[in-house]
């Protein structure tokens, strides 16, 4: 749990009693490949920090095709987040792109935290507005951005995605299609 820690101190001031409290109710699960840490119709009771590894948000259409609308990558805290704080049923499946190490932190110790620990609303918000701000992200580059310029941004909100992630789901989270970003890979490799 050690990299959650180390997260947790570059947010907030936080003793080791109060780490000790939080840390009681988590615990750590490992997932492997194509396993679904989340599904829809389930209200998520949990927020997932990832220590190893690398995931995948999906929604479904209603033809039943898979969109990709996010990866999460180590040191990062992921959920269906809205889902979550509202207690309703989730709209995403979180998938593991790779074999993962997360922590699990259910609501009971989230809720701990809020009530516990010194700065744990701080806490919260700050978890909260990093997600806002990818979202808001997300949406800008979706609409505001060529497939071009998506794609020569992608790395550096995910490093080394092209040597982790299948290219159809690359080509999902930007919008386009494989044959597209193929184009796309090939113009940027003549260059």
């Amino acid at each position: 749990m050690e990299q959650l820690i180390v997260a947790i101190r570059q947010m907030i001031v936080i003793s080791d009693e109060e780490m000790k409290g939080l840390l009681k109710n988590c615990h750590l699960q490992t997932f492997k490949k194509q396993e679904v840490l989340s599904r829809p119709d389930i209200v998520p009771n949990e927020i997932f920090f990832i220590n190893q590894g690398m995931l995948r948000v999906i929604i479904l259409d209603k033809n039943g095709t898979e969109h990709t609308i996010h990866f999460a990558m180590e040191n990062q805290f992921i959920a269906d987040y809205s889902s979550f704080l509202l207690k309703t049923p989730a709209m995403y499946y979180l998938q593991a792109i790779e074999e993962m190490e997360v922590v699990v932190m259910p609501r009971k110790a989230i809720e701990w935290g809020y009530v516990n620990l010194a700065q744990g609303d701080r806490m919260g918000r700050l978890i909260a507005e990093f997600y806002f701000i990818y979202q808001d992200n997300r949406i800008r580059n979706q609409y505001a951005r060529t497939p071009k310029e998506r794609y020569d941004t992608i790395a550096n909100v995910f490093p080394n995605i092209h040597n982790r992630v299948p290219q159809h789901m690359i080509a999902s989270y930007l919008g386009i299609t494989p044959v597209h970003l193929s184009r796309l890979k090939s113009s940027t490799f003549k260059k």
